[in-house]
Parts: C-alpha cells; sequence; structure tokens
C-alpha cells in the first residue's frame, strides 16, 4: 500500500481544518444545504478530497480577472 496516496473520504473535523472552518459552520451549512458537497452514509458525514479541491477552486476569486 503507498503511504503517500491521498484519503478518498474524511471526516468533517478534517475537512474543517482544510477549508479553514471549525465543525459547527460545517454542520449548519449542510442543514442549510449549502457549501461544500458532503456524503452521508449511516450516522457518518464525509467529504470526497476531490470535492473539497472542487469547491475551493470554483470559490477562488482572481483579482487579475476582475479588469
Amino acid at each position: 500500500m503507498n503511504v503517500d496516496k491521498k484519503p478518498l473520504a474524511i471526516n468533517e473535523h478534517e475537512a474543517a481544518s482544510i477549508l479553514c472552518k471549525s465543525v459547527q459552520p460545517l454542520r449548519n451549512e449542510r442543514y442549510l444545504r449549502k457549501g461544500c458537497p458532503w456524503v452521508k452514509m449511516g450516522r457518518s458525514v464525509r467529504y470526497l478530497v476531490s470535492d473539497i479541491e472542487n469547491y475551493l477552486s470554483q470559490n477562488r476569486i482572481d483579482p487579475q480577472d476582475q479588469a
């Protein structure tokens, strides 16, 4: 098994860390059905790393493009 391989899905605490938020705003966004996409597996909530990467790139603001 390759140790350097990143995980496919992460928990809400790891996602919050990547998104520079606390866990509660992620929970609030899920309740409002907003924010980064998530996966519900039974009682567990997981965030796909690819969804987080897409969410960040879609919400990126480039000041150079504002001209």
